[in-house]
């Protein structure tokens, strides 16, 4: 692992997180290749590009969904999920860019925070999709000293939220987990065959086959809008890769949910490397517009802030 404090690391995951998804939303629903075709050398600059709506180095919902989760955490002193919910809520309302159909959907349905997502799967028997995984980075951080037991089941209750499908909430585990694994200065991908230990037996194996060594993205069964597909790809990104700046390369030129996969990939990258291996032409125009949260912009001195404040905590 590098040589890294888990300050370092704690910050890495959530600028990588931020980073990841901004480099990659001007690419979302593009082809595969994309992002190289215009971008064929790496390190020479221009990539964070904007497009497609949105400004260069601007964060899309992945990260504003992540911010006030970790906001959350620390205001309320741990985890209060009906004020989760109700900052969700808030930013739904407050007209974001964009915002997944089923997120939405749950969000602003007039039914109890605790029942909004589970009626919603009753209804629609589809809820699978990887918008618990986008904003997973700040509880990771949070509840990484706790242990592996108390992060991921964590994930699954702040994924339950707006998820019903028990696949979302154990894909969030598993990320929690993973990222608990690298701020400790361990291999995440090492720690693969433990976790899957601990994911529910149902869906135990259908992980256990995109998170494995030989599984490519092209292998996917889904869009990789679904949990499987995106967090595999995260993965896959991570382990075929020897940088921050690769894998997240790797994960945008995948096409299709480009902002997720790589708000995914930068999150656990960003775990390993730390923030010195985020690089600072990704940095500097990185930005997130906070719908929900009073007209606010966060740059990057707000985001490692807010790391420091939830590994501290």
């Amino acid at each position: 692992m590098i040589d890294t404090t888990c300050a370092e690391r704690a910050a890495g995951a959530i600028v990588g997180s931020a980073v990841g998804d901004a480099l990659g939303a001007p690419f979302e629903f593009g082809p595969a290749g994309a992002f190289g075709a215009r971008f064929p050398v790496p390190g020479a600059g221009g990539e964070m590009c904007g497009g497609g709506g949105w400004d260069p180095g601007e964060a899309t919902d992945d990260t504003q969904m992540a911010v006030h989760v970790g906001e959350s955490l620390l205001e309320r002193g741990g985890l209060d999920l009906p004020d989760v919910f109700d900052r969700f809520r808030r930013w739904a309302f407050d007209q974001p860019k964009d915002i997944g159909l089923q997120t939405e959907a749950v969000l602003t349905a007039d039914l109890p925070w605790d029942l909004a997502a589970a009626i919603h799967f009753q209804t629609n028997l589809r809820a699978a999709g990887n918008g618990s995984l986008m904003r997973a980075v700040t509880a990771a951080v949070r509840f990484a000293p706790a242990g592996r037991n108390a992060t991921m089941d964590a994930a699954r209750r702040i994924a339950a939220l707006t998820h019903g499908d028990r696949a979302a909430w154990e894909g969030t585990a598993i990320q929690h987990e993973l990222i608990r694994v690298a701020l400790d200065g361990r291999d995440p991908i090492a720690a693969l065959p433990a976790t899957l230990d601990a994911v529910h037996p149902d869906h135990r194996e259908r992980y256990a086959a995109v998170l494995a060594p030989g599984w490519h993205p092209e292998l996917a069964t889904e869009f990789n809008g679904a949990v499987w597909p995106c967090l595999g790809s995260a993965v896959w990104a991570l382990r075929t890769t020897g940088s921050f700046e690769d894998a997240l390369r790797a994960a945008v030129d995948l096409g299709g949910d480009t902002d997720t996969v790589a708000a995914v990939t930068g999150a656990l990258a960003g775990a390993v490397y730390g923030l010195g291996a985020v690089p600072e032409r990704w940095t500097v125009p990185l930005h997130v517009p906070l719908p929900g949260g009073g007209g606010r912009t966060l740059h990057l001195a707000d985001l490692v802030g807010l790391a420091e404040r939830l590994a501290a905590a």
